[in-house]
C-alpha cells in the first residue's frame, strides 16, 4: 500500500523509543481519534535532523492542544535512537524529546510512504493523518535532505483541518487561524474575493 492524500495512512508494527523506553509492535493504528504528525528524517546523529526533531518537540503543547500526535521515523535501531537521546542539545542530540521515535531498521515504512532513497535512508517527509477512523492522509509534504521542514506551517495545517472539517468551509492561500473562510463553490469564491 502506497501512501496518498485522501487515503488511508499505511499502518505499521516496528520497535520504538518512547518516553525513554523500548517498545515493541509500536503502531500507528494506536493513534486512532487523534491526529498525527509523521515525520521522517534520513538517519540519527546527522546534522539538520536534530533541528528538526527539537522544534518538533518543543512544540509539543501546540501539538497536544490540537489533539495531535508527533511521531519521527528513521532508518536507525532503536538503541541508535535511545543512544542520541542521552546526548544534551549542546553536543547536538535530542535529549528530552517529548515523542516517539520509530526504529524502521528493515526500511519498509519508508518504503510504504514513497520516501525511500537507493541509497537507504528516508527523505524528509512529513504526513498528516486525520483523526477519523480511516486515519485519512490529509497532507503530504517531501523535503530533499539539506531542507528543514517549518512546525508552524505544519500546525498551520492542522487548524486548517480543523477548520475545515467543523465547518465544511476551505481556507484560502496563506490562511491562518482566525482568517476568512470560504464555502467552496463560485458564489463563495466571490463573496470571499469582493472583500
Amino acid at each position: 500500500m502506497a501512501a496518498f492524500v485522501t487515503q488511508p495512512a499505511p499502518d505499521f508494527k516496528t520497535d520504538a523509543l518512547v518516553g525513554g523506553q523500548f517498545v515493541e509492535n509500536f503502531s500507528l493504528s494506536q493513534f486512532k481519534g487523534k491526529k498525527v504528525v509523521l515525520f521522517f528524517y534520513p538517519l540519527d546523529f546527522t546534522f539538520v535532523c536534530p533541528t528538526e526533531i527539537l522544534a518538533f518537540s518543543d512544540a509539543k503543547p501546540e501539538f497536544d492542544a490540537r489533539n495531535t500526535a508527533v511521531v519521527g521515523v528513521s532508518v536507525d535501531s532503536k538503541f541508535s535512537h535511545w543512544a542520541w537521546t542521552q546526548m544534551e542539545r549542546k553536543d547536538g542530540g535530542i535529549k528530552g524529546i517529548t515523542y516517539p521515535l520509530v526504529s524502521d531498521l528493515n526500511k519498509t515504512i519508508a518504503q510504504d510512504y514513497g520516501v525511500l532513497l537507493s541509497a537507504g535512508v528516508a527523505l524528509r517527509g512529513l504526513f498528516i493523518i486525520d483523526s477519523d477512523a480511516n486515519q485519512t492522509i490529509r497532507h503530504i509534504t517531501i523535503n530533499d535532505l539539506p531542507l528543514g521542514r517549518n512546525v508552524e506551517e505544519a500546525l498551520r495545517l492542522l487548524d486548517a483541518i480543523e477548520f475545515s472539517n467543523e465547518h465544511g468551509e476551505v481556507c484560502p492561500a496563506n490562511w491562518k487561524k482566525g482568517d476568512k473562510t470560504f464555502k467552496p463553490t463560485f458564489d463563495g469564491l466571490k463573496a470571499f474575493s469582493s472583500k
